[in-house]
C-alpha cells in the first residue's frame, strides 16, 4: 500500500509539474518573441499609441485596449445582474428539486462553442440592432450581449456556491429577529457571500476579455478608437487572430507583443481573483 501511494503521488507531482512549466514555456515563449517590438518602439507608444497600421510601421494598440474594456464593462453589465439574481434563485428560493433540474442548463451555456454564440450573434443580435437603434449592428453593444451570455455559467456557478457556503447560523439568526426571508438574502446571505460573488466577476472578466471568436463575429473588427456603443470595435485578442495568419516580421511581433499585454491582464485579473478566494477561505 505505501509503495502504491508512492507511485500516485510521483504521478500526481509530475502531471502538477507539466502543468507548471507549460505555463513557464508559453510565457517565456510569447515574451521573446513580442518583446522586440516593445523595446524598439517604448512600451507607452505601443500601449497608447492611436495607430495601428504595420504596413507603415505604426503599432499603437490603444484603439484595441479601450475595445477590450469597452465590451468586458458591457459584458459585465449585463451578465452579472442576471448571473447573480439567477445564483440567487437557485441557492435560496427554490427547493432543491428545481434547483437540480435548472443546474444543467446553466452548465450547458459553458459547453457551447464560442463560434456557436458567435453565430447567433451574426444571425440574431446584429441584425435587431441594425433594425432599431441604426448602424451596422456589428458593435460594442452586440460583442457586449454575447459575452454577456458567454460568462454567465462562471458567475452563476461560483456565486451560487459562495451563497450556500454562508453559514446556516446567519441565515437562521436573521429569520429568528423578525427579518423577512428577502431581507435576510439582501442583509446577511449577500455581504456574507460578497467575496465570492467579486471572485466570480473577476473571473468573468477574465473569460470575456479571452474571449476571440464570438467577438470577431459581432464586433466589425474596425481598428479606431469607437465614440458609442453602436461603432463597430476590435479587441485584443480579435486583432492577434485576424492578422496572425498572414503577419510577418515586425508585424508578428508585435501581435505576440498584443499577446504580453493580454497575458499580463489575465494573470493580474486570475491573480486578484485567487486572493479574493483564499481571503474568503480565511475568513470561513
Amino acid at each position: 500500500m505505501p509503495k502504491k501511494r508512492s507511485a500516485i503521488e510521483i504521478i500526481l507531482f509530475v502531471a502538477a509539474a507539466l502543468s507548471v512549466i507549460s505555463v513557464f514555456l508559453i510565457t517565456i515563449f510569447i515574451f521573446k518573441e513580442g518583446f522586440a517590438v516593445i523595446k524598439e518602439y517604448g512600451l507607452w507608444n505601443f500601449i497608447l499609441g492611436k495607430k495601428w497600421a504595420p504596413l507603415s510601421g505604426k503599432f499603437g494598440i490603444f484603439p484595441m485596449i479601450l475595445g477590450s474594456i469597452y465590451v468586458t464593462l458591457g459584458a459585465i453589465i449585463i451578465g452579472v445582474p442576471v448571473g447573480v439574481a439567477t445564483a440567487i434563485f437557485l441557492g435560496e428560493l427554490v427547493n432543491e428539486k428545481i434547483s437540480r433540474l435548472i443546474r444543467p442548463f446553466v452548465e450547458l451555456l459553458a459547453g457551447i462553442p464560442s463560434v456557436i454564440y458567435g453565430f447567433y450573434g451574426l444571425v440574431v443580435v446584429v441584425p435587431l440592432i441594425r433594425e432599431y437603434l441604426g448602424g451596422s449592428g456589428f458593435s460594442i453593444l452586440a460583442s457586449s450581449i454575447i459575452l454577456g451570455i458567454m460568462i454567465l455559467p462562471t458567475i452563476i456557478n461560483i456565486s451560487e456556491v459562495s451563497i450556500r457556503s454562508v453559514p446556516r447560523e446567519y441565515k437562521e439568526g436573521s429569520l429568528a429577529l423578525g427579518a423577512t426571508h428577502w431581507q435576510t438574502i439582501k442583509g446577511v446571505i449577500l455581504p456574507a457571500a460578497k467575496s465570492g460573488i467579486i471572485a466570480s466577476i473577476i473571473l468573468g472578466m477574465g473569460r470575456a476579455i479571452g474571449e476571440t471568436m464570438a467577438v470577431i463575429m459581432v464586433a466589425g473588427n474596425s481598428p479606431k478608437i469607437p465614440n458609442s456603443i453602436l461603432d463597430q470595435v476590435r479587441t485584443l485578442t480579435g486583432n492577434i487572430a485576424i492578422e496572425m495568419g498572414y503577419a510577418s516580421g515586425k508585424h508578428a511581433q508585435a501581435l505576440f507583443a498584443t499577446g504580453i499585454v493580454l497575458f499580463v491582464t489575465i494573470m493580474i485579473l486570475n491573480t486578484i481573483a485567487n486572493v479574493i478566494a483564499r481571503r474568503v477561505g480565511e475568513e470561513k
